[in-house]
């Protein structure tokens, strides 16, 4: 998946996470017994490893363009 993000590095905007209430119940979970700060730094934690394993600056551009605009 990675290796074909680098040769098409657009923003997928369409679902695309298997079980998406899944996750959002583990990210939830992961933040149940923090404080807001706490929870805030975690978000900003996993941001940056997210951004870190995409890679390519052309589509966190994008996702930053998209995300500013919503």
């Amino acid at each position: 998946m990675l290796q074909d993000l680098k040769r098409n590095p657009a923003l997928v905007l369409t679902p695309n996470i298997p079980d998406p209430d899944g996750f959002y119940e583990e990210l939830i979970e992961a933040q149940r017994l923090l404080t807001d700060e706490e929870a805030q730094l975690l978000n900003c934690k996993l941001i940056l490893i997210l951004a870190n394993h995409i890679g390519e600056r052309a589509v966190l551009r994008e996702a930053l363009a998209q995300a500013a605009a919503r």
